[in-house]
């Protein structure tokens, strides 16, 4: 597998792109009212002559999608929630502004020929319209997770064979990006992602028991959503980079690597056989990898903090404890089992931190709770290749199933 792997992933090493014109780039914004949409259309209003926005495409904001699609003069704006259509509508009435509802619109906005998506929607629901993202000659900013963890092997296939150029957009993944050196790739020892540890990086087990869901959701670098922001507690969410990494570039799973870095300054370093560690550094601010990801294979201006060092004065490392933080083992493990694992991995992540936040399970069940889940489904599907997204979506709500059933348990 891993031989297959590194010939596969060959065209999609970091390189110059397919080339640029004068005019500028149009682009299509899944997820627009999410924080990534959000720091993108930012990125993108302050460069009018550089860009052009042809659609927005959120849940179910209506007003605060219409206030954004006015503000980058957007083609058009899509809700994924029909119910949503009516004050969308509305709210874009004699704006200009084409609108729609629900899935059929979400992929007609997709299909509109653009340069580049940006994949900004979070969870499975991303699934569907980032697949269909992959239309020959664009290019994909990545920002969706489930693409890669619930269906990488599927999702980097359809890419290779529409020829389609990802771009990481996860402040890690897009690290990692700017310092692989595609042309040395064979001479790439470890890739390695860092952490922040999250807000419990010094707490015992006995300690975590205890904790809450609004002492969970406090991170201590990183403003996210609810779900990512307790998955970096668990460090779920860094095992979820980890199996994004392996499909991302050409390394072996045995080449990656974690590192908890709490001042989350450095965000990935790629280890050489010559002994160069080479690391890419910024502020926490979303806006830089966004940036990165427009502009390629240039750069651009992005408002966010420049670092001092000297003021900062100490980054600090640390090996992740695998006892007290179990899920990022759980991850690694599930990579090694494949697609069907992982794909279970997420989708039992998903009702588990769900689970906790509504305090029908503690925060140590989370892991309990996703790896019996993804045991189980492994003994029913184990083995399987997903052929189209339909197969990913019957293992997901085959694990989303087992999941709720153990949280019923759990509460009983």
């Amino acid at each position: 597998m891993d031989a297959a792997h590194q010939e596969n992933q060959a065209a999609r090493r970091p390189g110059k792109s397919a080339g640029s014109t004068d005019q500028p780039m149009r682009i299509t914004v899944l997820g627009a009212t999410g924080s990534i949409g959000k720091s993108t259309l930012d990125l993108i209003r302050r460069n009018p002559d550089r860009f052009s926005i042809v659609a927005v495409v959120a849940h179910s904001k209506a007003v605060e999608l219409a206030d954004l699609a006015r503000a980058v003069d957007a083609d058009c704006a899509v809700c994924a929630d029909e119910a949503s259509g009516l004050a969308l509508s509305s709210a874009l009435s004699g704006s200009g502004i084409a609108t729609g509802a629900g899935e059929t619109a979400v992929l007609e906005a997709v299909d509109r020929p653009v340069d580049m998506v940006v994949g900004g929607i979070v969870g499975s629901a991303g699934l569907k319209p980032t697949l269909a993202a992959l239309k020959p000659g664009r290019i994909l900013a990545l920002a969706n997770k489930e693409c890669l963890v619930s269906a990488g092997d599927l999702f980097m296939r359809t890419a290779e064979d529409m020829g389609v150029r990802i771009l990481p957009v996860d402040s890690e993944h897009n690290a990692i990006f700017q310092v692989f050196e595609a042309d040395n790739a064979s001479e790439v020892e470890k890739v390695i992602l860092t952490a922040s540890g999250g807000p419990f990086r010094t707490l015992s087990l006995a300690e975590m028991e205890q904790v809450t869901p609004a002492q969970a959701l406090k991170h201590p670098n990183w403003e996210m959503g609810r779900r990512i922001t307790i998955d970096s507690a668990t460090l779920m969410n860094k095992g979820f980079e980890v199996i994004e990494a392996f499909h991302l570039f050409p390394i072996r799973r045995d080449q990656l690597g974690v590192l908890v870095h709490p001042q989350s300054i450095v965000h990935g370093l790629v280890q050489y056989t010559d002994g160069s560690l080479l690391a890419q550094l910024g502020a926490p601010d979303m806006r830089t990898p966004i940036a990165r990801c427009l502009a390629w294979p240039e750069r651009m201006s992005a408002p966010v903090e420049r670092l001092d060092l000297g003021k900062i004065a100490n980054l600090t490392f640390e090996t992740p404890d695998l006892g007290r933080f179990p899920a990022l083992k759980l991850a690694m493990d599930a990579l090694d089992h494949g697609s069907v694992a992982t794909a279970a991995l997420n989708a039992a992540d998903e009702i588990a931190v769900e689970a906790f936040l509504t305090g029908r399970i503690a925060f140590l069940d989370i892991a309990r709770l996703v790896g019996e889940t993804v045991d189980a489904v492994l003994q029913q599907h184990g083995g399987v290749r997903f052929a189209g997204v339909d197969d990913v979506l019957a293992v997901d709500a085959h694990a989303r199933a087992l999941a709720v059933e153990w949280t019923e348990r759990r509460a009983s």
